[in-house]
């Protein structure tokens, strides 16, 4: 088959969708350098902070439906750009919040729509549609950008609150956002789909025998009510929603828990550094891993297998060398959340509705992410541990792998072989 000369545009789209995902998901995680200025120099409790935060959250799964569903419709360039100046604005406004409304207001509504824009829904959606047989490797590349983004932008800003302040932090987050969102999404984003521009997935030009990406190009549309008539989106749907709430009770938890096992404070907190590192790797790995087996199953089944394991030394974690080594094996395993739903989503749905498809997903990781650190916190405070946190969790991803051994095949129109 006859190949196209030159780099395939479609990696260029992967460098757009990993500084976006960077600067987009940097800005966000970056959150825990604020609260303690926040709370200093208002008085503000840190429920009342944490609801920003948490409404944030809630708000940008909730638009992530829509922005899936637009992302099936209208150039990535457009979606991002609009999530951007939004988005650059909202962190500027929050500069000059005074009172928890005014606060809720920008970052938790204004800045929780906009990074729906910019977020996982639209980015990886475009990704997918520029490959099928190298799909797992371009979405694991575009996905590392959130852990690159966390190590980068978290440091810079904890540097800029601490010798500067945290209005001069805020403002940081707008001017990078404008900068990347804005430029790198009119450059590199231009076009929804290989077809704009006269080519197939992965760069082929001639036809041939690529009946798989002939086949998955016939589907174009899916309403809501087959997505959700279907079993394997609620298999899909359930499995992410329940691991990201294990991810999201273990982040919010562990460095207490590291603390109450007599482990020193910057020690714990590094932990969450390392996770980071670890999340990079494996990001790559199992998008690159999901390329190479029979079906991609069972790259998220080896995901989540991971990260059982890595609760399971958590369980043993009294002293420095061991928390690492949990953060090390947890992290690379949890590498695997972010690039395996959308390629998951592409290879049983098709990718010209990943969009429509992925957003709605994102919903149910969103309601799951929410409640995981306040299930986390009940728990320890009915029993006075983690350790029943910790022991749940491995329960559930072991429940999860098993949920996705039953993941049936795409229809014939949406398989990628």
């Amino acid at each position: 088959m006859e190949k196209g000369r030159g780099i395939y545009w479609g990696w260029y789209v992967v460098v757009g969708a990993f500084l976006v995902l960077s600067v987009n998901y940097g800005a966000r995680y970056c959150f825990g350098v604020f609260v303690n200025p926040l709370s200093v120099q208002f008085g503000w409790s840190r429920s009342v902070i944490s609801l920003g935060a948490s409404l944030n959250m809630f708000v940008y799964s909730l638009c992530s439906i829509f922005t899936g569903r637009i992302a099936d419709r209208v150039a990535p360039r457009w979606i991002i750009t609009v999530g951007a100046l939004i988005a650059s604005l909202g962190f500027v406004l929050t500069s000059f919040i005074r009172t928890p409304l005014e606060f809720y207001v920008v970052y938790g509504l204004l800045i929780g729509i906009s990074s729906s824009g910019m977020g996982v829904v639209v980015a990886n959606t475009s990704v997918g549609k520029w490959f099928v047989r190298k799909r797992g490797l371009a979405i694991g590349v575009a996905t590392m950008g959130i852990s690159f983004g966390t190590i980068v932008l978290a440091p810079t800003a904890g540097y800029i609150v601490k010798n500067m302040s945290w209005q001069a932090g805020f403002l940081l987050m707008g001017i990078v956002i404008f900068l990347i969102g804005v430029t790198l999404s009119q450059l590199l984003m231009r076009r929804s789909s290989p077809e704009s521009y006269g080519l197939l997935p992965d760069g082929e030009v001639a036809r041939d025998s690529a009946l798989d990406v002939e086949a998955e190009t016939q589907v174009t549309k899916m309403s809501y009510r087959d997505m959700l008539r279907d079993g394997r989106f609620w298999v899909i749907g359930v499995s992410f929603g329940l691991a990201l709430m294990t991810v999201m009770s273990a982040f919010v938890h562990q460095v207490a828990y590291a603390q109450d096992n007599g482990i020193e404070r910057v020690a714990a907190a590094s932990s969450l550094g390392a996770v980071g590192v670890a999340g990079l790797l494996g990001q790559f790995f199992f998008g690159w891993l999901s390329d190479r087996l029979k079906d991609v199953r069972y790259s998220a089944v080896l995901g989540m297998v991971v990260m059982a394991v890595g609760m399971l030394v958590l369980l043993q974690a009294k002293t420095v060398t061991v928390l690492y080594t949990y953060a090390l094996v947890y992290g690379f395993g949890y590498g695997s959340v972010a690039p395996m739903l959308p390629i998951l989503a592409a290879d049983r749905f098709g990718r010209h509705v990943l969009g429509s498809v992925y957003g709605m997903l994102t919903f149910f990781n969103g309601i799951g992410g929410s409640i995981g650190p306040i299930i986390g916190g009940a728990i320890y405070d009915h029993f006075g541990s983690y350790v029943y946190v910790w022991q749940a969790n491995i329960a559930i991803l072991i429940v999860v792998a098993l949920l996705l051994l039953t993941l049936k095949p795409g229809c014939p129109l949406m398989s990628r072989t």
